[in-house]
């Protein structure tokens, strides 16, 4: 009956028109990109089917509602879950993020757009399983990337210049916003209809950043995306029935999202929506760890090589000192008790003291078992963050974005080893070269994790050459990662 209501006709908010007209009618014509979401792509899948190995992730998978089953449903890559759309992006996105191992986005936002391919990947497979089996063409690999890398492109610019986090909010937000203005184009929906989409993810209201921090930080925080992006799939659905839209949500006096959430200030661009952001993406390849702290953990490892080969112990060590950012000291400069994996993956002194201790740092080092090892809190407690202007201002100067970080050991006998300074890590553009031969093996080892050698070798078959990947059926493709006799064991 709402959507009956007589009104006076209004303009959209200028930046959901953008955002709109940008999926509708914006062709991707950048081989980077595309050789860039290609690459993405993999990682992401291979992301989540590591966090399979975790039973902490999988007790939140499967259907909503125990037993449910949907006929011609989206495939969850490494189960055999057939689900409606809605709770497959939910599964997807939240075994994508699970870890802290997929893609980042860095600037007066952080995020991590591949969280969209929950949404994305979902609805793509529903639509290719419906049509085929209405006897009409499915989608194809191709219609997946291209959709990542306009939800890349719009959670990316919207970050560039606009902090929600120094609101309170957290950067998931921006997955809802892309996702769903990406899935209505999938959907099939009319340009009115994208509209009112994106306009019903903006009403929403919009996640708190608590459970990133001190003293609330939590396992919520890798499931957000996951919850961020089937929402935007279930919005896309209600606007598909003609339900009204909000055309100015963002800018109404008062009541819009600048006005209650945002300190009354309107959203600044820095460039308009294109394939920036996939082009210039930051893999997380060598380290699960939250990225503001990727160099430093490089470095990290550098010292334990130099300490293992001088003879130095690290129970030697008087105090770190770490050169950094001011984005790192704000998000994971953390002292006191950690008291969950969630807690420990943003804590840049723990990230550093693990591998100087250990020579390493996996998902596994962050769990309880390993973490009660005092010896980690005994160094956590000597080291120390100072910010650098200069590695701020290069870390968001756009023809830099680096994520520098310093690293300066001194010994208790007066003696200190050189700083170790990392700008770029292994995952930036300026890496790249060097950083997808790791990313492409890191799929490999996340596939050993789940599959049989044949299934792997299926999977390779299809994964590792662009033109035959692309034009892969999604239903194809993801036919390809059911594992057959799945068992949570939750």
């Amino acid at each position: 009956m709402s959507s009956n209501i007589a009104r006076e006709v209004m303009e959209y908010d200028q930046e959901i028109i953008d955002i709109v007209d940008y999926v509708k009618k914006f062709e991707i014509k950048s081989d980077t990109a595309y050789q860039t979401a290609w690459n993405c792509l993999l990682d992401t899948l291979g992301c989540g089917l590591e966090a399979l190995e975790y039973k902490e992730c999988r007790k939140l998978l499967g259907p909503l509602v125990p037993g449910a089953v949907m006929t011609n449903g989206v495939r969850v890559p490494g189960t055999n879950y057939e689900l409606d759309p809605v709770q497959g992006a939910f599964n997807i996105g939240a075994m994508i993020r699970w870890l802290d191992f997929n893609d980042t986005w860095l600037a007066a936002e952080w995020g991590h757009p591949s969280d969209n391919l929950g949404g994305i990947l979902a609805v793509a497979d529903w639509l290719s399983r419906t049509a085929v089996a209405n006897g009409r063409p499915p989608l194809k690999m191709l219609d997946v990337l291209t959709a990542m890398i306009k939800a890349h492109e719009i959670q990316g610019c919207l970050a560039l210049e606009n902090s929600f986090n120094k609101v309170g909010l957290d950067h998931v937000v921006l997955v809802k916003i892309a996702s769903a203005a990406v899935v209505a184009k999938m959907l099939g929906l009319t340009r009115e209809q994208i509209l009112s989409t994106v306009s019903h993810a903006w009403v929403d209201g919009q996640s708190l950043r608590t459970y990133r921090h001190f003293p609330n930080a939590g396992s919520r925080k890798s499931w957000a995306a996951g919850d961020a992006t089937s929402r935007a799939v279930r919005l896309a659905l209600i606007a598909q029935t003609g339900e009204m839209g909000y055309p100015t949500v963002l800018s109404a006096k008062g009541w819009g999202f600048y006005d209650s959430l945002f300190q009354k200030n309107k959203f600044k661009f820095q460039r308009p929506y294109g394939s920036y952001v996939m082009e210039n993406i930051l893999f997380k390849i060598s380290f699960p760890a939250e990225f503001h702290s990727q160099t430093a953990v490089e470095a990290a490892m550098t010292i334990h090589k130099q300490m293992k080969s001088s003879g130095k112990k690290f129970s030697e060590i008087k105090k770190i000192k770490i050169r950094t950012h001011e984005a790192c000291i704000r998000i994971i400069d953390k002292k006191g008790p950690l008291r969950n994996p969630a807690d420990r993956d943003h804590c840049i002194q723990y990230m550093v003291a693990v591998p100087i201790i250990f020579g390493h740092l996996t998902a596994r080092d962050y769990e309880e078992d390993f973490a009660s090892n005092i010896e980690i809190d005994q160094l956590r407690e000597k080291i120390i963050c100072i910010e650098d202007p200069t590695f701020t201002a290069d870390y968001h100067d756009p023809n830099k974005r680096s994520i520098a970080n310093a690293v300066t050991v001194e010994f208790s006998d007066g003696t200190s080893l050189d700083e170790i300074v990392v700008e770029y890590p292994v995952g930036h553009a300026r890496r790249r070269v060097e950083g997808i031969p790791l990313l492409v093996e890191k799929f490999k080892v996340n596939l050993a994790r789940v599959f049989d050698k044949s299934q792997q070798e299926r999977i390779l078959e299809f994964s590792m050459d662009y033109k035959k990947l692309s034009e892969t059926s999604v239903n194809d493709y993801l036919d390809l990662y059911v594992k057959a006799n799945y068992q949570s064991n939750v």
